[in-house]
């Protein structure tokens, strides 16, 4: 196959990859009105959240149809929150960056992804994707994260590590089952300790159980790990962003903020990066000082 050939190939299955991030992103706009609400996600069609009319199809093409109407429904004429658009751009840029880190051709990933080389992690990452960006805005909205995300997360993770043992740099079930068991149990024991402490040392919860779980799931996924970086990078952002909202006066320093966005936060990075970062800092540590 010639360079011109793999070009095309990756441009073409880019596009594909982008358009179909904007149809998940669609979908999971539906998910995040409707599950904590208790209602049906395939029934009925979308809706505006105003006038309740449905939408029919030609109103409803993902991104463009925002873009179109000018953000408004076409039948009240009142304004539709732009997180709707910002939900579907962000999940077509997140399932193009997963696509991009595939080795369609070995060599280095373009903005510094840490490639993989067995395609079927695509779809795998593709749905993890899909259930924190669900686990993220619902928790800002509800501050609960709901558990299809992260008990299911933690039982699909057990389930394809058998599967496609690879997720853990794995080649037998059995071993692949093992990572992702000691993962599962790494995320929900360390940050169900944390909170177990937080709650002797402020009299109160101060780490919900949903987080507890999600991050099971995310070790289930990703292996223990990603649980040791997501502990790390989740704390510095939530802190940062916390500390923030206080000095700018939006926020108490009582308030309870949701930690499950900062989770989802630091494993959309690990997916894309952590591997690369966690090789790039050992590497650091072990090359020895420069002397004069």
């Amino acid at each position: 196959m010639t360079i011109g050939a793999v070009s095309h190939i990756m441009i073409a299955s880019s596009l594909l990859a982008l358009l179909w991030g904007a149809c998940i992103g669609s979908f999971l706009n539906v998910c995040i009105y409707r599950i904590p609400n208790d209602l049906s996600i395939v029934s009925p069609r979308s809706f505006c959240p105003n006038c309740k009319k449905q939408i029919p199809w030609y109103y409803n093409i993902p991104l463009l149809s925002y873009i179109i109407l000018g953000g408004k429904c076409a039948y009240c004429g009142k304004y539709i929150s732009f997180r709707y658009f910002l939900i579907e751009t962000l999940t077509a840029v997140l399932f193009l960056l997963v696509w991009l880190k595939y080795e369609l051709v070995p060599g280095p990933r373009q903005l510094m992804l840490t490639p993989i080389n067995n395609i079927l992690l695509v779809p795998i990452y593709w749905l993890a994707v899909f259930g924190l960006i669900l686990g993220t805005f619902v928790d800002f909205d509800h501050l609960i994260i709901p558990d299809r995300v992260s008990l299911g997360g933690i039982v699909i993770g057990l389930i394809l590590s058998v599967l496609v043992p690879s997720m853990h740099g794995q080649t037998s079930a059995l071993s692949g089952f093992t990572r992702s068991l000691i993962g599962a149990c790494a995320g929900w024991g360390i940050l169900w300790t944390v909170g177990a402490i937080g709650k002797k040392a402020f009299k109160k919860e101060a780490m919900g159980f949903g987080d507890v779980k999600l991050l099971g799931a995310i070790g289930a996924f990703f292996g223990w790990q990603s649980v040791l970086f997501n502990i790390v990078v989740s704390s510095f952002a939530g802190s940062v962003v916390g500390i923030t909202f206080v000095a700018l006066g939006k926020k108490e320093m009582q308030s309870r903020i949701p930690y499950g966005p900062y989770i989802a936060l630091a494993a959309v990075i690990w997916i894309l990066w952590g591997q690369g970062i966690v090789d790039g800092y050992i590497n650091w540590l072990s090359t020895p000082p420069v002397t004069g």
